[in-house]
């Protein structure tokens, strides 16, 4: 049985277009902000810059929170760019971002790194993500166990036949391997969350550089599955309800069933800094953990449970 349909799903799909534009817009205007210099953290002589990169995952809300943010706060100027997870945490090591956004946990090896440069990351969970499994809507097969996803993806099942449906062949496309969301995938359902699973994706896996792309390639090709946050799911995929064993529950991604626990793939978001975040980063951060928190379920994503007191400022 299918468990926790999604009813926001239906209205990001008939938006997606708007939304996608709107984003883009804001991509390109926030992303001209260059740093400036001023005498005073609080000052009005010049523009307070926060350079915000990393997660493809994030960056849409990333965006939703700039632009709200900087609309009661004209002294700051917040840049959003995407890149992927590994991008963003290799510029926040090298000091060239204030905040690296991340759909991951940093690995021992970049915190290692960190620590080698002087800079001890101060983590901050901003949100919560369902990665939704997706398929060509005219695709027969409604649900998918863990397992059946992993051996998809290691290339143990490579018919829709084998899950029920038509004779063909399966296309399994994936994000590239800097995006948090491709190791999250790799770590959490293909290796099934086991340290001492050495699984890797099939050498037929095709790497798509972004949640677009593999929405294009869904709604081109019957084919095909693939893996994405819950909020870049648009009305051209079908959503594949999950399951951690085969007696069920199958469960669609949703805020509800993400904060129940009853849908198998969902993660925290990151954003993370190079020490205690201080002046306009740390105002901006509280204000993501509290006000900010609004955003959250009109982009799609699932907000704290319980977010902490807005501090006075």
């Amino acid at each position: 049985m299918i468990a926790g349909a999604y009813p926001l799903i239906r209205y990001f799909s008939k938006t997606s277009i708007s939304i996608g534009s709107l984003w883009l817009l804001l991509a390109l205007l926030l992303g001209a902000c260059k740093p400036q210099q001023s005498a005073s953290p609080f000052g009005n002589q010049a523009t307070q810059a926060i350079e915000n990169k990393g997660s493809d995952t994030l960056v849409n809300l990333a965006l939703a929170w700039a632009e709200v943010f900087m609309e009661s706060h004209p002294e700051v100027c917040i840049s959003v760019t995407g890149g992927g997870t590994g991008t963003g945490i290799a510029a926040m090591i090298n000091g060239t971002v204030s905040i690296a956004n991340a759909s991951r946990e940093m690995k021992e090896e970049e915190i290692a790194a960190a620590r080698a440069n002087g800079i001890t990351p101060v983590e901050f969970v901003v949100a919560r993500d369902a990665i939704a499994v997706v398929v060509n809507p005219s695709n027969p097969v409604q649900e998918l166990t863990l397992k059946q996803i992993s051996d998809i993806y290691t290339g143990k099942i490579t018919n829709w036949r084998e899950l029920g449906g038509q004779d063909r062949p399966i296309v399994l496309l994936s994000r590239e391997s800097n995006s948090g969301t491709y190791v999250y995938f790799l770590e959490n359902v293909i290796r099934m969350g086991k340290k001492d699973n050495n699984l890797l994706f099939s050498p037929d896996t095709l790497l798509m550089p972004s949640s677009e792309g593999i929405s294009t390639e869904v709604r081109q090709n019957p084919n095909a599955i693939g893996y994405d946050g819950l909020g870049y799911v648009t009305q051209d995929q079908k959503l594949v309800a999950v399951a951690r064993s085969p007696e069920g529950p199958y469960v669609l991604p949703s805020i509800q069933t993400v904060n129940d626990g009853s849908y198998p793939i969902s993660r925290p978001l990151y954003m993370y800094t190079a020490g205690e975040p201080t002046g306009h980063v740390r105002i901006f951060l509280d204000w993501v953990l509290t006000r900010g928190q609004m955003l959250v379920p009109r982009l799609g994503f699932v907000p704290l449970a319980q977010a902490p007191a807005e501090p006075k400022s």
